[in-house]
């Protein structure tokens, strides 16, 4: 069963003039799309460009809580106006909370968050929610919006404990794992994973990022998400094959790919 990534940031300079032969790796290794995540309004514009070059790739939008403070005026228009019109992009993101870098005033992140998910709401395309040092915070701020609602939504590279990782399942969203997952010291995140249901979990690199524990301190890339998988079917005591149908299934179902 081929794989998704659910999370890859392949605007990255790290890439340079390599993607074709990242993307090359990643078809050979079994993974039959990957996401594409903006973080701001440049790499925003950059993910719909490489979306439509390659038929591998599709897009989310958005501007990431750790550039908001950085956004121009006429940046937000520019989020939504891709989000309408291009059929490429399947996401409104990355958004979400981060109370470990302190880039952008903790209530910029928090109007910013409100707008892509009521986006999110107005055009049913799913968010894909960032979250660092602020679960509570994050979790608060999607109780609120589920008033209007059922929410669709993805904690993407989920670092949270258990009880975070419940209140998220009970709102009705996915949970997805990077490389993290993999690391030897991670055993408290391999616990969460143990509870997340094989119907809400998702797969993920966030390339150049976080290469799991086979590759780890080279650059990341989108095959490598088949290391994730085979360290969450052993922690879920599935196999590979199941682990790969179920998170494609999942992916398909949340971001209609």
């Amino acid at each position: 069963m081929p794989l998704i990534d659910t999370h890859a940031h392949l605007f990255d300079e790290r890439f340079g003039n390599e993607l074709p032969t990242v993307l090359e790796r990643a078809s050979a290794a079994g993974v039959e799309r990957v996401i594409c995540i903006g973080i701001d309004r440049e790499s925003s514009l950059q993910t719909v460009e490489i979306a439509k070059k390659y038929p591998l790739v599709v897009a989310a939008v958005g501007i990431q809580p750790n550039h908001a403070a950085e956004a121009k005026p006429g940046d937000w228009d520019e989020i939504v106006r891709l989000a309408e019109s291009e059929p490429r992009v399947v996401a409104i993101g990355e958004t979400g909370l981060d109370r470990y870098w302190d880039r952008s005033p903790f209530d910029l992140q928090e109007d910013y968050f409100a707008r892509h998910m009521e986006l999110s709401r107005r055009l049913n395309k799913p968010f894909v929610i960032h979250c660092r040092e602020a679960e509570a915070d994050v979790v608060k701020a999607l109780r609120m919006q589920q008033k209007q609602g059922q929410l669709r939504a993805v904690m993407h590279s989920f670092t949270g404990d258990i009880a975070t990782a419940q209140e998220c399942l009970e709102m009705g969203l996915y949970i997805s794992f990077a490389g993290m997952v993999t690391y030897p010291k991670a055993q408290d995140l391999r616990e969460v994973a143990k509870i997340v249901p094989l119907d809400r979990l998702l797969v993920e690199t966030d390339c150049p990022y976080l290469a799991p524990q086979p590759v780890r301190g080279k650059r990341n890339e989108p095959a490598s998400v088949v290391h994730t998988a085979a360290q969450l079917a052993e922690v879920k005591g599935v196999s590979i094959a199941e682990l790969e149908e179920h998170t494609t299934r999942n992916a398909k179902a949340l971001f209609g790919v």
